[in-house]
């Protein structure tokens, strides 16, 4: 089943939209499309991802653990191909950016072998940005 259309679409809370705006923006370089004084659309590598302004929001500490590390749950990811995801590697480390999950490749030598980072918004949004070394791995078992 594979109706929709490649981007994504995703709405996340934030508690301070102007924070959370210049994050996107400048930190992860997204481009910002309609906005409003209490949401802003931002391209996050080609999908929508959309800042709501929820007052008083509080981050979802809750964690599962997966190859060895306690992933966030939930958390909003992109998958990248394989050089896009080192430079943004690359970008993120040069701006001295604080890793709930630092850079690694998980499964290595496994099905399904990535590269995997993990960030926080300003808000607590947990962040996941991966590659495939082998895309059709994807859904591979």
């Amino acid at each position: 089943m594979n109706e929709a259309l490649t981007p994504f679409h995703v709405a996340v809370p934030v508690h301070d939209l102007a924070l959370c705006r210049k994050f996107y923006r400048e930190v992860l370089g997204c481009e910002e499309g309609r906005s409003r004084a209490n949401w802003v659309d931002l391209n996050l590598y080609g999908h929508q991802y959309v800042l709501h302004l929820k007052p008083g929001m509080k981050p979802n500490n809750h964690h599962n653990p997966v190859d060895g590390q306690e992933v966030p749950v939930p958390h909003y990811g992109v998958i990248l191909s394989w050089s896009a995801w080192h430079k943004l590697e690359e970008r993120l480390i040069s701006l001295s950016t604080k890793f709930i999950i630092e850079p690694y490749i998980r499964f290595e030598g496994e099905v399904g072998e990535q590269a995997t980072m993990f960030l926080l918004d300003p808000s607590g949004n947990a962040l996941e940005f991966k590659s495939f070394r082998d895309p059709s791995q994807l859904f591979a078992r």
